[in-house]
């Protein structure tokens, strides 16, 4: 019998230690079952951002780039598997060892919030190790990095990738397992912002303005814990701000809505024949939708008057500002291409929901939440690779080796006769033709605890 320690031990670091330990894992992801004594690196495909300005030399790499990008490169655009990640893990690494807290090169304040989430003795929740180091690696590159010559080249690295996938915005990504805590992480980077903004109102820095967009009702629902005035707000009863700062917490301003809120709505009602009798035969097309301005007073009116506010992206890999297609990409078809157009769309309104507050309101930063910072098919980038702007990681085996989540179940065989793949690893294909056809007419007459035989035995599995 195979030796599956991994399978009946995974856990091997504390989820509120610094993670020391790791199984290495072979060419196809699959477990040794071996134990490397050391953290796990974080490991990639990720576009390079372009230079601003190229060397005359850079030319000549393209070949070895091209090898090391696992052949998803060309000539429009290149990628690395070695993301500035680990490099900027272990700046941070340092910083964080440094013992006295004036040479931390932060406000008091922050270095108040620092120690309170490493040390404190929290009564219940205590925040894991992977949400304080997301937290860490925001704050170090916003304050301490601008005066740093090591951190100057993590700041440029980032400019670069902005200016190439987001020209209009500064964006940075934190990548964190689902289960990791990311509205937690949240939390925090508010406090933080929040807390200095209002001690240090002449800094522009910091802001107590805040835009968090999500991709669904249900997140926007559970993200309510964000604000100061909500019976169950993460900072007082998760301890996450000393006592003595929640007053200044109340005075943040955040705004919690769904991306599709950004679409600009009809002003005036008109039919079609309506509105081709107002435009007559040659007139121009009426203009019935409303402005970006009065999109944004009906999304966000409570950060109208506040300028330079930050925006946080919830499952952020929905969001990006697409590449246009080069000659070497794959046509898609069929339902792959009806996908690809889905995610164009849905990222396309994001974005430019995001740009529109830019313009009118002023965004410092908008900093990604998510598990899978990767680009979408459609996006015109290589799809599941790395959006450049990442700085950080905690990956899904880091979650499992830390006890953070279980071991994912993956159904590897069955014993139900007729056919060779598990039915549960493809669940939809085989549950598809039991489940009601689209239409909303239909779902009055609809049980909706009569579920197929099969997804019920799933469920339950």
């Amino acid at each position: 019998m195979p030796d599956n320690r991994f399978f009946e031990r995974p856990i091997l670091n504390s989820p509120y230690e610094y993670p020391v330990r790791y199984w290495e894992l072979d060419d196809q992801g699959q477990p040794t079952q071996q134990i490397i004594e050391k953290r796990r690196p974080a490991q990639f495909i990720t576009p390079i951002p372009k230079p601003r300005k190229r060397a005359a030399g850079a030319a000549a790499q393209q070949k070895l780039v091209f090898d090391e990008g696992a052949g998803v490169s060309s000539a429009t655009q290149e990628y690395d598997p070695t993301p500035i990640i680990n490099e900027l893990r272990r700046r941070v690494d340092l910083w964080r060892a440094i013992e006295n807290p004036a040479n931390w090169g932060v406000t008091p304040e922050t270095a108040r919030l620092l120690q309170h989430w490493r040390h404190h003795d929290f009564t219940d929740v205590r925040p894991f190790f992977a949400q304080i180091e997301a937290a860490e690696t925001a704050i170090w590159l916003t304050e301490v990095a601008p005066g740093e010559r090591e951190g100057k080249r993590f700041l440029e690295h980032l400019a670069n990738a902005n200016a190439d996938a987001n020209p209009e915005l500064s964006r940075l990504a934190l990548k964190l397992a689902t289960g990791a805590g990311k509205t937690t992480v949240m939390a925090m980077l508010i406090a933080w912002q929040t807390i200095n903004s209002v001690r240090r109102p002449g800094s522009k820095k910091f802001t107590r303005g805040f835009l968090v967009v999500t991709p669904g009702i249900t997140i926007k629902d559970r993200l309510r814990v964000l604000q100061p005035n909500d019976p169950d707000s993460y900072y007082a009863s998760r301890e996450l701000v000393p006592t003595d700062m929640l007053e200044d917490i109340s005075r943040a301003k955040i705004v919690i809505t769904n991306y599709h809120a950004f679409k600009r709505r009809e002003r005036v009602e008109l039919s079609k024949g309506g509105r081709l009798l107002l435009q007559g035969r040659v007139g121009e097309e009426l203009d019935t939708l409303e402005t970006e301005g009065q999109m944004i007073q009906r999304v966000m009116p409570e950060l109208m008057g506040l300028k330079n506010i930050v925006v946080l992206n919830d499952e952020a890999h929905h969001c990006y500002r697409e590449k246009p297609a080069s000659p070497e990409e794959e046509e898609l078809k069929g339902e792959e291409r009806k996908e690809a157009e889905r995610n164009r769309e849905a990222a396309r309104l994001w974005i430019s929901g995001i740009e529109a507050v830019n313009r009118k309101l002023g965004v410092t930063r908008v900093l990604d939440l998510s598990a899978t910072p990767f680009f979408l098919s459609g996006s015109g980038y290589a799809e599941g690779t790395l959006f450049p702007w990442t700085m950080s990681d905690f990956s899904l085996m880091d979650a499992i080796e830390c006890g953070i989540v279980k071991l994912p179940r993956v159904p590897v065989a069955q014993n139900i006769p007729g056919g060779e793949m598990p039915m549960f690893r493809n669940l939809w294909e085989n549950i598809r033709v039991d489940i009601p056809k689209q239409g909303r007419g239909k779902a009055k007459d609809l049980d909706p605890l009569a579920l197929p035989t099969r997804l019920q035995t799933a469920l339950q599995a």
